[in-house]
């Protein structure tokens, strides 16, 4: 007994010295069906290309999109596209590197197109399903087949994602029309880190939403009929950021030159389910146009990384929410309002792209 313990611990630490290191954009354990080979979508995959010397990085694959001819799974541009830097034709995977020991499993898609990084205010990129490759119908694991119908986000609004590392997690939209800055790196694991900004993005205020190797997957309505409401990109140990998922098909498709929609079953949720519990469009409107007045003045102080419209249940009215880290609680007498409108601070360290 004690002869293979030994045994076992040298061939461990062998392989370990022998192999790259394994990362994802994060660590946590989603289980061996959203990180083995499944034909679902929110599992593992990536660009074959997502390897450093030291390193091999994962995402999502996060749904099934369609311009009516042709199937394209639906990820980001850092998890398909390398930030910018792939190649059409490019192999995507499922699982990803990360996932089958730095080296290629399964080659399912073929990188198509993604939106610049920036000017088009969406982190996202599709990819040219391979026939046989994923589930035909669009279904997503723990989740079924959603809706084809989008769903445009709102505060309180219930959420569900299937991804690579969490697996299946639900939450709630803390804030919407939220201006916010996003770390990336350059390589996997390694090279020049630089930041991009987003406006209008949906933030989900929890530490167990998901983690790094979550990105890509598709946020949907926490109901039976999954509407498509964001594309999770980025987060922090208490954040989880999504582009808002009308935008990302609009712009998906001007890099295309084609509309592109969800596969899906058409299926959308009732506007008496929608608006339970929800503040009202004239005041969230109101609160709105009072952050856009003093935008400017918060998310260029130290430390504030960014700015948003969230709700005070308790209250049923509107709040404007301020993102910073530790750092700026103490640098700034923050105000407990803005005009008329009552001010949230959020502490947390900034976000990067998972």
């Amino acid at each position: 007994m004690r002869l293979g313990i030994r045994l076992l611990i040298i061939v461990t630490f062998t392989l370990l010295l022998s192999s790259p290191k394994l990362i994802s954009k994060g660590s946590a354990d989603g289980g061996a069906d959203h990180q083995g080979r499944n034909l679902n979508f929110g599992v593992s995959g990536g660009n074959v290309n997502d390897i450093t010397k030291r390193f091999c990085c994962s995402g999502t694959l996060g749904a099934l999109v369609t311009d009516g001819t042709t199937s394209y799974v639906l990820s980001n541009n850092h998890v398909l596209g390398l930030s910018g830097n792939a190649s059409a034709g490019d192999d995507i995977s499922q699982p990803g590197l990360i996932d089958n020991g730095c080296r290629v499993s399964t080659v399912v898609a073929d990188f198509t197109i993604a939106p610049q990084l920036g000017p088009s205010n969406v982190d996202a990129a599709i990819a040219q399903l391979r026939d046989g490759g994923m589930a035909a119908d669009g279904t997503i694991q723990d989740i079924g087949v959603p809706s084809s119908v989008v769903m445009a986000p709102s505060v309180g609004l219930d959420v569900a994602k299937s991804g690579r590392t969490t697996g299946f997690t639900t939450g709630s939209i803390a804030s919407i029309n939220t201006s916010v800055s996003v770390q990336y790196q350059a390589g996997c694991g390694q090279g020049k880190k630089f930041v991009v900004s987003y406006t209008n993005q949906v933030v989900i205020n929890s530490s167990t939403f998901s983690a790094g190797g979550d990105s890509g997957s598709l946020i949907v309505t926490n109901d039976s009929n999954h509407q498509p409401v964001a594309l999770l990109f980025a987060g922090s140990s208490t954040t989880t950021i999504g582009n808002p998922i009308g935008q990302v098909l609009t712009q998906v498709g001007n890099a295309l030159g084609r509309p592109v929609s969800f596969v899906g079953t058409g299926q959308a949720l009732s506007t008496e389910t929608l608006a339970s519990g929800s503040p009202l469009l004239q005041d969230m409107e109101q609160a709105k146009a009072v952050k856009e007045r003093h935008e400017q003045e918060w998310i260029s102080q130290p430390g504030v990384w960014g700015m948003g419209v969230g709700f005070n249940p308790s209250l049923g009215t509107p709040t404007i929410v301020i993102f910073g880290d530790p750092s700026a609680g103490r640098a700034h007498a923050l105000p407990k309002r803005l005009e008329n409108v009552e001010v949230q601070f959020v502490i947390s360290e900034r976000p990067v792209a998972r």
